[in-house]
């Protein structure tokens, strides 16, 4: 049974881990047999959001105990995971990842990632395993790669986003893919998929979602 890692990023799309999205992969990955290992870096989240108003509160929440209400209370601190406990590593979306794992949300191709963020994918890449990012989790894997100077192919959906032009700025190749499909670049051993970047229904994340999730397991098999 292949142990994959799902990086969790809070708890609420405005803030945190899109819950659909994090949910659908977790079930994804279970269907298709694989053991999921719910983590999250410790610390304060940028900010909390009032998701019925949309208006910022002046709450402090913290996105590893945010992110274990998703993962039902079995959750590991990323700080303590390395490569090897893993077999892959996949990352929802939600703006946590723009906002928690990185900063992207703020200073777009300019960006900075949460240091245990890139060190383990560092890791996970160095060790040639498979990683899949959903949503808006890709522009901030494209910023990982530009430092370790490696071009990878992905995609947020549409390509005239503005977070496919942040992507290019960041010296990755953008692809355009539908809601319901998944892109894979099997050379450096990532799969992408836009989720809720272009999904109208959550029928079409799960589609998407799935298709990630096969390519991420299928590169575990090869």
């Amino acid at each position: 049974m292949p142990k994959v890692g799902v990086v969790l990023s809070g708890c609420g799309v405005q803030d945190g881990s899109e819950i659909h999205e994090a949910v659908l992969t977790m079930l994804s990955l279970d269907e298709r047999g694989a053991e999921v290992v719910c983590m999250a870096p410790s610390g304060p989240q940028m900010h909390v959001v009032n998701h019925v108003t949309g208006d910022v509160t002046g709450e402090e929440r913290d996105v590893l105990a945010e992110s274990a209400r998703i993962a039902r209370g079995k959750i590991r601190d990323l700080a303590g995971v390395k490569a090897a406990d893993v077999d892959a590593l996949v990352f929802p979306g939600g703006f946590g990842a723009a906002k928690n794992l990185s900063d992207f949300a703020v200073r777009g191709a300019g960006c900075t990632v949460h240091p245990q963020v890139a060190r383990l994918v560092g890791e996970m890449h160095a060790a040639g395993k498979p990683l899949g990012f959903a949503c808006i989790a890709p522009a901030m894997a494209a910023r990982i790669f530009q430092e370790a100077g490696v071009q990878v192919r992905m995609t947020v959906g549409r390509d005239d986003d503005g977070a496919a032009a942040a992507i290019r700025e960041m010296g990755a190749v953008h692809v355009a893919c539908p809601a319901t499909e998944a892109r894979c670049d099997e050379g450096r051993r990532v799969a992408t998929t836009p989720a809720y970047m272009t999904a109208r229904r959550i029928s079409e994340v799960r589609r998407g979602v799935d298709a990630m999730c096969e390519r991420v397991l299928s590169m575990i098999r090869a």
